[in-house]
């Protein structure tokens, strides 16, 4: 009868210690469960942020009238990027309908850390110890004893989808702060006959000026484009600041310039002109992400 109850005792001790190791085998599957969370909440105000601060959806659909230069300047992007993005040979010939991608990159799987179950349960196995005999002790082993009482195991964390950093990145750049490292000037001398309205539709301004009068480049940048290719424009040249901003110089007579040429500002560009327009004058633009901006808050409009 002793050595049956000294049995008793020794099971007791080893489903107890059973129990006690699975609790600390609960922490080890929450904390998977809980990184997942944390993970969601992490990146999901990160994408809301991005798509807020970037307007721009991840591709165009090329329209009647449309060319790569075109949706290029009113993306805020370089029409050759976007020409080795899509694999265009050609970037004179897109057809309508064409999907143009403006960002590289696509969702992919990215698995987090799973706890593995088997390696902690071994680790945790009970070690079977002897407790003395008593009237509470058989009490206990009779109640661990009764049906339902068996730990239930939890499920195994899954990966879950996550967008790929590149995208991110790509979308987030628009905001890092280089809004501020730059130092506008006025791209010409002569008299403003014509503001910037978004109600009207007038994306920049108008600066008359004489024949053959020198045009500036208004901050320092690449050459992006440069060319006769945007109708309404004449001769024109766009210079990509950085990843928010470009400007857009159009109307003029001699291009002095060429595409991926870095200028630095002040630097002479063109040679005013009268291409596409009523006068010789100077059309200027300002395009934050593609989308057109006042020059005012950029310029000293009220010393030119």
């Amino acid at each position: 009868m002793k050595h049956h109850k000294l049995f008793a005792l020794s099971f007791m001790a080893a489903v107890l210690t059973g129990c006690a190791s699975s609790g600390h085998r609960a922490p080890v599957i929450e904390h998977g469960e809980t990184g997942k969370k944390n993970a969601v909440a992490t990146n999901t105000p990160q994408s809301k942020t991005a798509r807020e601060n970037d307007w721009r959806p991840p591709l165009h659909i090329v329209q009647k009238g449309d060319t790569l230069y075109s949706i290029a300047f009113n993306y805020g992007f370089d029409y050759h990027e976007l020409a080795e993005l899509n694999g265009i040979q050609n970037p004179g010939v897109i057809s309508i309908g064409q999907e143009i991608r403006l960002f590289p990159g696509s969702a992919t799987a990215i698995a987090q850390p799973v706890s593995k179950p088997t390696d902690s349960l071994i680790k945790d196995q009970p070690k079977v110890v002897k407790y003395a005999y008593s009237d509470a002790a058989m009490a206990q082993i009779e109640k661990v004893q009764q049906p339902g009482t068996a730990p239930v195991a939890k499920p195994e964390i899954k990966p879950e989808l996550k967008p790929d950093s590149k995208v991110a990145s790509q979308n987030i750049t628009a905001e890092n702060g280089e809004d501020d490292t730059l130092e506008w000037s006025m791209p010409a001398k002569g008299k403003l006959i014509g503001e910037f309205s978004e109600s009207a539709n007038r994306k920049g301004i108008d600066i008359a000026g004489k024949l053959g009068q020198p045009v500036t480049a208004s901050a320092p940048g690449k050459v992006v484009y440069s060319g006769s290719g945007l109708r309404g424009y004449g001769k024109l040249i766009i210079i990509k600041h950085n990843k928010t901003y470009l400007s857009a110089y159009a109307h003029n007579d001699q291009i002095l310039v060429k595409e991926g040429q870095t200028i630095a500002r002040g630097q002479k560009i063109a040679e005013m002109g009268n291409t596409d327009a009523d006068q010789v004058k100077l059309h200027f633009e300002v395009r934050r992400l593609g989308k057109p901006v006042d020059p005012a808050k950029f310029l000293p409009l009220g010393k030119s």
